[in-house]
């Protein structure tokens, strides 16, 4: 992933001005997809862990080391969380084949359709306003 770096002087009001249109622009899609994996019965987290799970580059399964990793929380968070998935028929575990030692996740087909379904709203949702976002984020990284 590329970082950027920005000579660090002193924060002007623009600056300021900047970050916050930002994180606004953020924060709207945010609660967007908040909102979305609500109306479709899913909690905020489910959902972000079924997008990191089909999402994995190369594979449409992942360790519960993996989708911790991929969601920033701690590893028995990552568990419960599957735990829950798993519940509600949207994901299931399987032993590793490569290594006994680990448990792999991925979505049933319940998992997936719930999944398309969501990840086709947040596709809308960017075609719609995402152009608004990036418009802010480069006026941070190119002043």
């Amino acid at each position: 992933m590329a970082r950027y770096f920005v000579k660090l002087t002193t924060v002007t009001k623009t600056d300021y001005e900047k970050l916050a249109a930002f994180r606004y622009e953020l924060r709207k899609f945010l609660h967007f997809s908040e909102q979305a994996a609500k109306q479709h019965g899913l909690a905020t987290k489910q959902y972000l862990a079924m997008l990191a799970i089909e999402g994995f580059p190369g594979r449409n399964e992942v360790t519960m080391n993996e989708l911790s990793q991929r969601l920033q929380i701690a590893a028995h968070t990552a568990v419960e969380l599957t735990d829950r998935l798993e519940a509600a028929g949207l994901a299931k575990r399987t032993p590793s084949t490569g290594d006994k030692r680990q448990v792999l996740v991925r979505l049933t087909r319940l998992g997936r359709s719930k999944l398309e379904k969501l990840a086709g709203l947040h596709k809308q949702e960017l075609a719609s306003k995402g152009a608004l976002l990036l418009k802010e984020l480069t006026r941070i990284l190119h002043p």
